[in-house]
């Protein structure tokens, strides 16, 4: 959304006139880095906004993260807009929702004061609060740019700025939506949409694809289009090389689950469990090459068999061994139960007669809280803690191409050791764990073998 000037040149007006401008619906995220600095940083996990006021002290560094916030949302949009007037106006929308939530933030730690309220039983509305206005500032301000471009749009807020109404999910979506004419009127809607259900309580900051899928969903979309600044391609092109990707132009909902579990997301998997049971097709394009189709995500079986893309994840393993576990049930519900305690999100996991290794993506922090928990339920275990890395090569049909015999062979024969290999009957997947510093040489060895080389076995079988 920071490069929203060359959207509007591409993929909002691009060659279109007229009609053929509307009958479209887009959502919108915010601005680069602003959900960063009003949660955590995604990556480094440094506090924003929420983290600061959480752990608050007299201090109040949460009042300067707020400001400066407030300074990024006008250094965005300042590069965005060039028109006086949607200046002002923007100015004034981000000087209103800013004092709207400092006023909110100050009053519930006044509140909080008393001793019959928790501050810990509203860090969740306050989390969903914070992240409405970032969405609420990019759709704003992408209205504004279009309607000086001469474009009928229409800024629809789902966050529920000062609305009173307890709506569900569709509720507030149809309320939004309600008296907007398809026919002559660009809603550009918020990410994020405030209901009832919570979407940060079950999404986190997956919400604005939920409300995606869920807006396509109720409007009977002909397509869910996502539009990325990249392909999706069989590989990343940073990591391989532009020359060793292609674009996968189409693949199935069954890739896209296993994509995001290796943290490669296309779609949350939730919007796409939306999109398929409402039967509307997802393509995924790149933004600024509007004339290309992009790639098409459906139902349809693979018309061969190949891997269609090779990606890593860095992962924790944690394996316990315990000498009495054979022939005993529970050790694995109970492993379970801490990760679940511990909000520990499983990739994937192996057993045998007395280890059971579970190989997450955490940190390790929260991962040696899982094992202390461990070893207080297991004393006589052994819990190995280890930072590892996955490389994985996914299709929606392996079957037949030996990819897992392939993979390793390729693997070792650039001198890295594969600690463990795993691979599914259902045949869409198959992952190599190596460690953490092998995971690039990995993912290449991969993609030259088992993408780049199938590619060209027939192309040298019809030469031969």
């Amino acid at each position: 959304m920071s490069r929203a000037r060359e959207l509007r040149d591409t993929l909002f007006i691009g060659k279109r006139k007229g009609a053929d401008l509307y009958r479209r619906i887009f959502v919108v995220s915010a601005f680069g880095g602003i959900t960063n600095l009003l949660l955590e940083h995604k990556k480094t996990g440094t506090p924003g906004v929420y983290g600061l006021f959480a752990n608050d002290s007299s201090e109040h560094g949460w009042l300067d993260a707020l400001s400066a916030v407030a300074e990024a949302m006008r250094a965005a949009h300042a590069e965005v807009l060039d028109h006086a007037a949607d200046l002002a106006a923007a100015d004034d929308f981000v000087r209103e929702r800013i004092e709207g939530a400092r006023s909110c933030l100050f009053d519930l730690q006044r509140l909080c004061s008393y001793g019959h309220f928790r501050l810990s039983s509203h860090m969740l509305i306050i989390r969903e609060l914070l992240s409405g206005l970032g969405e609420a500032h990019s759709a704003f301000t992408t209205t504004l740019l279009l309607q000086r471009a001469g474009v009928n749009a229409r800024f629809v807020d789902l966050s529920g700025w000062r609305d009173e109404s307890e709506y569900t999910l569709e509720q507030r979506i149809a309320a939004g939506l309600a008296d907007v004419d398809l026919e002559t009127e660009m809603p550009i809607v918020t990410g994020y949409a405030q209901c009832g259900e919570g979407l940060m309580r079950e999404f986190d900051r997956g919400y604005s694809e939920v409300t995606f899928s869920a807006l396509a969903a109720l409007s009977g979309a002909a397509e869910a289009i996502i539009h990325k600044e990249f392909h999706l391609s069989s590989a990343d092109p940073n990591l391989v090389g532009p020359e060793s990707v292609r674009k996968l132009g189409h693949t199935n909902y069954d890739v896209a689950d296993q994509l995001s579990n290796m943290g490669m997301e296309a779609i949350h998997p939730s919007a796409a469990k939306t999109l398929r049971q409402a039967g509307v097709p997802l393509r995924v394009t790149n933004a600024f090459e509007p004339g290309d189709p992009g790639t098409l995500i459906d139902d349809a079986p693979a018309e061969a068999a190949e891997v269609e893309i090779v990606t890593g994840l860095d992962v924790v393993a944690l394996e316990l061994f315990e000498q009495d576990m054979v022939g005993v049930k529970g050790y694995d519900a109970a492993i379970l139960e801490a990760l679940r305690r511990h909000n520990v999100r499983i990739v994937s996991k192996s057993s045998n007669a007395n280890t059971i290794t579970h190989y997450v993506e955490a940190s390790l922090k929260s991962v040696r809280r899982v094992e202390r928990d461990l070893l207080k339920l297991y004393p006589s275990a052994t819990l190995n803690v280890r930072a590892l890395s996955i490389a994985s090569a996914i299709g929606r049909d392996l079957s037949g191409l030996r990819v897992l015999g392939r993979g390793l062979a390729a693997i070792e024969g650039e001198g890295v050791e594969v600690i463990a290999a795993h691979q599914t009957p259902r045949n869409v997947d198959v992952q190599f764990v190596v460690a953490r510093d092998d995971l690039l040489t990995a993912i290449r060895a991969l993609n030259a073998e088992v993408v780049i080389g199938a590619a060209e076995e027939p192309e040298q079988r019809k030469a031969a």
